[in-house]
């Protein structure tokens, strides 16, 4: 990528797009280029026509192409918006990474950490790792993401390669993503394939997904894991990975997520923290994707966070 100013002052910046960052979309290089600029902030300057590539203005979807010019407007960003993560987010952090090769990283992230700032967080897992490897000279970003109250597995590029490999996999449904999800109530059977399209819609002012004949082609596979007296614990894999997919699918099954305070019922809410739930019961458990020049399977997988874990223990067995 050439960086170089058209004007004396170097408000506005022009950046040619070599081969290496072709195919990556406008709004992800925007994250990467703006660093420390929220997702919102982002587009905002892309809707407004701030950003430019090759004069003309482009969607959040457009894919840089080799020899494109894009023109990036100066950001002012307030001082909480540039803040790093203290001290213990970053220990948390580095405790959390399972994998790590030349190309990749995969850390089991925490419940309640964003994948990146935004909506009014200065900060994210992103933004943490990005302070953690300051000094490897490596470009972090994300490969995809997960809902700030899912933990587990979460992938981020260590350089463009393994970033375009790694969405080449996903595009062609060679990355198996498998969770373990808490469900209200008793599931009939050993699971079931859900097949319903899925819609943003806002709801007083509140984004939500449901299913919609308009939507978004969306598939997951829901398998029994085990049964208890008020839930089932399912392990679910995605064939597709919409927003929310697996909270809206559980719901339009009968079986909203434990913990679910967008999508749940309040009163099994309530009931399951009687059982110590004070999250999300949903956890991105493993990956399993071919890696390595041999192309091999690489089998990723994050242990089920010990809150979890006792909330499990401590809930009756059903039949």
């Amino acid at each position: 990528m050439i960086d170089f100013p058209r004007n004396s002052d170097d408000k506005v910046r022009f950046l040619t797009i070599d081969a290496d960052r072709a195919g990556q979309r406008i709004d992800n290089f925007l994250l990467t280029v703006l660093k420390g600029a929220p997702k919102s902030l982002i587009y905002k300057i892309l809707r407004k026509g701030e950003v430019r590539v090759n004069k003309g203005r482009i969607k959040p979807t457009y894919r840089l192409q080799a020899g494109d010019e894009v023109r990036v407007p100066p950001l002012r960003l307030s001082a909480e918006r540039a803040a790093t993560p203290p001290d213990t987010v970053l220990t948390q952090l580095a405790d959390s990474i399972i994998y790590e090769d030349d190309g990749l990283l995969v850390i089991n992230k925490p419940s309640g950490i964003a994948v990146h700032g935004g909506s009014g967080l200065s900060f994210g897992a992103i933004e943490g790792l990005r302070k953690l490897y300051a000094d490897q000279h490596v470009e972090l970003e994300l490969v995809h993401r997960l809902d700030r109250d899912t933990s587990g597995c979460l992938v981020v590029a260590k350089k463009r390669s393994a970033l375009r490999r790694m969405h080449e996999l996903m595009r062609s449904n060679k990355v198996c993503k498998r969770y373990l999800a808490l469900c209200q109530g008793r599931w009939q059977g050993d699971g079931r394939r859900i097949d319903a399209p899925l819609e943003k819609v806002e709801r007083s002012g509140e984004r939500m997904v449901q299913v919609g004949a308009n939507g978004k082609e969306a598939s997951s596979i829901f398998r029994v894991q085990s049964r208890y007296s008020v839930a089932t614990l399912m392990e679910v894999e995605l064939v597709t990975g919409r927003t929310h997919q697996i909270r809206v699918h559980s719901l339009h099954a009968g079986h909203p997520l434990a913990g679910d305070d967008k999508y749940g019922d309040a009163e099994f809410n309530q009931a399951m923290k009687g059982f110590g739930l004070r999250r999300l019961f949903l956890h991105a458990a493993s990956l399993r994707f071919p890696w390595g020049e041999d192309g091999r399977p690489l089998q990723i997988e994050a242990p089920l966070p010990e809150p979890l874990q006792q909330v499990l223990s401590a809930l009756p067995p059903g039949k």
